[in-house]
């Protein structure tokens, strides 16, 4: 790993400090419909006023053009600030956005970055099908080649933010007749098409944000394939990269913050065993300092993992690594606090609002999304170890 910070990147993260210091808002965010997409966009947009949106992303397309050192700094100083999440421009600012920027057209990132950097356009993925788990190359939902268009049918599930995204990153079969992995193309589809049906999806974290799409002869312009046709697999591939990469930084770095939140709620509360504070049962304290060290790892890694795209531009399938390791992390947080609450966590209180019980059941979610554990152990050990498949 070579790493370092100069005193141009010190006098960035004083810059980024400050200003989150003043304008991160005091409202808190909403966590369902309008008022939440109004709230991401609006955010988004100071963002963008105040110039820090897009820190690495190329300057031709509203971004600063800087190193992805000091979009780390970035990340690190959001995290420090407890900047809202950025929920609705999460897709395609973290990595819909960026697979476009490498895949693209011209055309394409000339008409879309701009505006996913101001916060004027929301877009959400559309990957999962309900007959498909997790093996993504198995994609059923067809798109035909009609002079110039593609006509669309099938279903999409586990779809953030579809109720209220401008557009959908598919992946859809263009050639039925090639290999599983040949015949996809990456396709991003105006949601307000004629022929699609949104229905949204609760879960027991009890928010709505997944939903289910439905294709029903829809008409999407070949000029919204991106790579080209047939080429998704790899363009999906990048998309992932980044999903499992950078995408999750900031989480990554919050989550040392969640772990200072568990020590503290450990200070209040007795122990499992009914002896004392939780704080300080040894088993509990064990605990406490293995979450620690581990959180150390993660942010280790993600330090290597930019070092890596300082050099290499694309992140790589050890991002799979990290996402691996963040999402069981995440989960041993949470259930060591359901632990030290005891009855306490009988209480619902949702995490949007901090609350320990809403982030247990949310953090089942962690090693599901973006590949499960089991899919992100094949990867580790078919692309980074080189083991015999």
């Amino acid at each position: 790993m070579d790493l370092h910070f100069d005193p141009e990147d010190i006098e960035f993260r004083e810059s980024a400090r400050v200003w989150l210091r003043d304008n991160v808002p005091a409202e808190r965010r909403p966590e369902d419909g309008q008022a939440m997409r109004d709230f991401d966009n609006a955010w988004q947009r100071t963002q963008f006023d105040g110039g820090w949106a897009g820190v690495s992303w190329p300057r031709e397309y509203g971004g600063l053009g800087l190193s992805v050192v000091k979009q780390l700094i970035w990340y690190e100083e959001y995290a420090r600030a407890k900047a809202p999440y950025t929920g609705t421009s999460f897709p395609a600012v973290f990595y819909g956005g960026p697979t476009l920027a490498l895949r693209g057209t011209d055309e394409q990132r000339a008409e879309h970055l701009p505006r996913i950097l101001r916060g004027e356009e929301i877009w959400s993925q559309g990957f999962s099908e309900p007959s498909g788990g997790s093996d993504l190359a198995s994609v059923r939902t067809r798109a035909v080649v009609d002079g110039d268009e593609l006509v669309v049918n099938g279903q999409k599930v586990w779809s953030s933010y579809a109720d209220v995204a401008d557009y959908h990153f598919c992946l859809f079969r263009t050639d039925p007749d090639a290999p599983k992995r040949q015949g996809l193309s990456w396709v991003l589809v105006p949601l307000d098409s004629p022929g699609i049906e949104i229905r949204r999806i609760k879960t027991l974290a009890r928010n709505h944000h997944f939903c289910e799409v439905f294709y029903d002869d829809v008409r999407v312009p070949l000029a919204n394939v991106v790579g080209g046709l047939g080429n998704g697999w790899t363009v999906a591939m990048n998309t992932l990269g980044f999903e499992r990469g950078s995408a999750f930084l900031t989480e990554q770095l919050e989550l040392s913050h969640a772990v200072d939140e568990l020590i503290e709620l450990c200070t209040r509360y007795d122990a499992p065993s009914g002896n004392g504070r939780a704080i300080d049962d040894e088993t509990v304290a064990a605990e406490l300092a293995d979450l620690r060290a581990s959180v150390a790892a993660l942010r280790a890694m993600s330090y290597r993992s930019v070092s890596k795209s300082v050099r290499g531009g694309v992140p790589g399938p050890e991002g799979s690594i990290i996402r691996l390791y963040f999402a069981e992390l995440r989960q041993q947080v949470a259930s060591l606090a359901m632990k030290v609450l005891a009855a306490d966590g009988l209480e619902f209180t949702p995490y949007w609002e901090d609350g320990w019980s809403g982030l247990w059941l949310w953090d089942f979610a962690r090693t599901v999304g973006a590949g499960t554990s089991e899919i992100q152990r094949n990867i580790i050990g078919d692309r980074v170890l080189g083991l015999p498949r």
